[in-house]
């Protein structure tokens, strides 16, 4: 027989059941436990991060001639953007149309959505080259999309990085820069503002 008190064993009592009693209270009321691992959060769906663009604009554009030279000669282009919908609105299709005293510039740029990674690819291709070039990759955050690629100018290995930025119903702007430093610093070479004219009749091809 024990000849402990029993105001020791009840003071044991409490000790033991009061931890197991909190413990019950925050399984009970949902509160997660010390150390317990939450869900992560659900990525956005990107795939309407374009819908914004689509239609018709008035395009203004700022070309830097001679990127990453010291050069602080640019030109000054005036026209038209147009963007579509295809394969069903997975993807878009911008043609750009400008004119200026250095020329024509006519280009397209595809951009597809990969539901996986939650990332735009854009693919950019000028009238001239016959090519698509590198794919820029990246993804909006907060209304700003940014995407890099790596490319080569005069022979080196270069950074770009296309920014769309200032997205309201009605106007947007593009701008481009290269890095020579691996990102240390860059050097904007393309600015383009867009105010939208009107509406496209959207192309929606291929495969649903």
């Amino acid at each position: 027989m024990s000849n402990q008190s029993p105001m020791y064993l009840a003071l044991r009592f409490l000790a033991i059941t009061l931890p197991l009693c909190s413990v019950s209270a925050r399984e009970s009321s949902g509160s997660p436990l010390p150390g317990a691992q939450r869900p992560p959060a659900a990525v956005p769906d990107g795939a309407h991060d374009f819908d914004f663009e689509i239609g018709v604009w008035t395009t203004h554009l700022s070309r830097l001639q001679h990127p990453l030279t010291g050069s602080t000669s640019w030109v000054e282009y005036q026209g038209t953007t147009t963007v579509r919908k295809v394969l069903k609105g997975r993807a878009n299709l911008l043609e750009l149309n400008v004119d200026g005293p250095a020329g024509h510039i006519g280009a397209l740029s595809l951009r597809l959505y990969n539901p996986q990674s939650h990332q735009w690819s854009l693919n950019f291709a000028n009238g001239d080259g016959g090519a698509l070039g590198p794919p820029s990759i990246g993804e909006f955050k907060n209304g700003r999309g940014e995407f890099f690629d790596q490319e080569t100018l005069n022979g080196r290995a270069i950074l770009v990085r296309f920014v769309i930025s200032d997205i309201t119903p009605n106007s947007c702007r593009f701008e481009q820069a290269f890095s020579d430093d691996g990102g240390k610093t860059w050097e904007v070479n393309w600015v383009a503002t867009d105010t939208r004219t009107g509406d496209v009749r959207e192309r929606e091809s291929g495969p649903s």
